[in-house]
C-alpha cells in the first residue's frame, strides 16, 4: 500500500476543511451537542447539506446520472473524515450518503431512484433504518417484524428497537420477514407518516432524540415500496451493512480528540507522567490502526474487490480506538467531562458509549471474523 495521498486528494481534503472553516458557525459545537437526532442539528443539516450539495460535496462519488460527480471512493472518506472530526454536520443525512443512497441505486426500481435520489442529493431528505428488534438486535436473522401480502399491499405488524432518527424521519428503510429464514427477509421503504406507525422516543445518555422505540400495527404499504424481490433482502442488507460499517470514520473524531486532551494536559504541565504518556501513545495507536484497517476496506472496494471480513475486523478496530481515547481522557481529565467547557469531550465519550452496538455488536462482530476470517468452529 502506497501510504501517501496524491496532490488531489490533498487539495480535496483542503476544500473539504474551507468550506467547514466558512459554512460552520461560532455556536456550531454547541448545537452539535444535542446530538444528530435532536432538532437543532437536524434542521442544522437540512440547511447546511444543501450548501454542502450545491458545492459538489455531499455525494461527489455518486454517478452524475444522480447528482454525483463520478469522484473516486477515496474522495468518500476524505470527506466523511473531515466531517466527523468537525462533529459530523450532516447530522442523520450521513446515512443517505454512505449507504442508503447507493443501496437504493444497485436494487431499486426505476421510480424509486426518481422518488427518493435527487432529494438526497439535494440534502433534503431525513431517514431512519428499522432494523433492530426486541430479542433481535444485532443477528438480524432472529427478526419477527412480519410483513404479510394481501393482493397488491404488504401488512405489516411488529416493533423495532434503538432505532436511529426516527422521530424526525420522513421515510423508514425497514426489514421485515415474509417468510422463514434469510431467504424470508424483505427491505421496505415506508413513509414514517403512514397510518400504524408510532415513535416513541428512548430516553439516553448519547443524544436527544437520536434513538427510538418504532411500533408497526397493521401498517399497509403497496408493493411498488418493496426494495428488490421478496426473498432478496438477506442480500439488501448485507451489501448495506458492508458499506455502513466503515462509512462512519469516527476514529478521526477520537484522533483529534485525544490531540486535544493532550494539548489540555501539557498546558496544565500535567503531560510528563510516563504512565499518561504511554497511555496517550496506546490511545493514538488504535486510533491509526482503525485508520489502516478501514483504509484497506476503502482500498478493496476502490478495486472492486467483494466486500470480505475486512469490513468486520474494521469495525471492531474503531470500537477499540474510540474506547482507548474516552477511557483516556476519563482518566486523566476527569473535571473535563461535565460542565460546558469541553463539551466536544463530552460529546465524543457520550458516542462512544454506544460505538460498540450500533451498525452491529462489536461481539457480533468479533464471531464474524471468528467463523469467516480464523475459520474457528462454532461453540468454542
Amino acid at each position: 500500500m502506497d501510504f501517501a495521498w496524491t496532490e488531489e486528494s490533498d487539495a480535496f481534503r483542503m476544500t473539504v476543511r474551507r468550506f467547514l472553516d466558512r459554512e460552520l458557525p461560532v455556536d456550531w459545537s454547541d448545537i452539535a451537542r444535542h446530538g444528530p437526532g435532536s432538532h437543532e442539528q437536524t434542521e442544522f443539516s437540512l440547511s447546511f447539506c444543501p450548501k454542502l450539495a450545491e458545492a459538489g460535496l455531499l455525494v461527489p462519488h455518486w454517478p452524475e446520472e444522480w447528482g454525483g460527480r463520478d469522484r473516486p471512493t477515496w474522495e468518500h472518506f476524505i470527506l466523511g473524515e473531515e466531517m466527523w472530526a468537525a462533529g459530523e454536520p450532516r447530522g442523520g443525512q450521513y446515512m443517505n450518503v454512505n449507504w442508503i443512497g447507493p443501496v437504493i441505486m444497485r436494487f431499486g426500481s426505476d421510480d424509486q431512484k426518481q422518488r427518493y435520489l435527487p432529494q438526497m442529493a439535494e440534502g433534503r431528505a431525513i431517514w431512519c433504518q428499522g432494523f433492530s428488534e426486541p430479542g433481535a438486535g444485532s443477528d438480524l436473522a432472529s427478526l419477527r417484524t412480519k410483513a404479510v401480502r394481501d393482493g397488491a399491499d404488504y401488512v405489516i405488524n411488529g416493533q423495532k428497537i434503538w432505532t436511529s432518527y426516527a422521530g424526525l424521519a420522513e421515510t423508514c428503510f425497514l426489514l421485515a420477514r415474509t417468510g422463514e429464514g434469510r431467504s424470508g427477509i424483505a427491505v421496505f421503504l415506508v413513509p414514517m407518516d403512514t397510518a400504524g406507525i408510532e415513535v416513541r422516543a428512548i430516553p439516553s445518555l448519547i443524544g436527544h432524540g437520536d434513538i427510538h422505540e418504532v411500533f408497526f400495527t397493521d401498517v399497509r404499504v403497496p408493493e411498488t415500496c418493496r426494495l428488490g424481490e421478496e426473498g432478496e433482502g438477506w442480500t439488501i442488507v448485507s451489501y448495506a451493512l458492508s458499506n455502513e460499517r466503515v462509512g462512519i470514520p469516527r476514529y478521526e473524531m477520537s484522533a483529534r480528540e485525544l490531540d486535544a486532551m493532550v494539548a489540555e494536559l501539557q498546558g496544565r504541565g500535567g503531560f510528563g507522567n510516563a504512565v499518561i504518556r504511554s497511555r496517550a501513545a496506546e490511545a493514538a495507536a488504535a486510533c491509526e490502526a482503525a485508520r489502516m484497517l478501514v483504509y484497506r476496506v476503502v482500498d478493496e472496494r476502490a478495486r472492486g474487490v467483494a466486500p470480505g471480513t475486512a469490513a468486520n475486523l474494521a469495525r471492531v478496530a474503531v470500537v477499540e480506538a474510540d474506547h482507548k481515547v474516552t477511557d483516556f481522557g476519563m482518566d486523566f481529565l476527569p473535571d473535563c467531562f461535565s460542565g460546558s467547557e469541553h463539551s466536544r469531550f463530552l460529546s465524543h465519550h457520550e458516542r462512544a458509549i454506544v460505538t460498540g452496538i450500533a451498525a452491529g455488536a462489536a461481539e457480533i462482530q468479533l464471531n464474524i471474523v471468528a467463523r469467516r476470517h480464523l475459520d474457528l468452529p462454532k461453540g468454542l
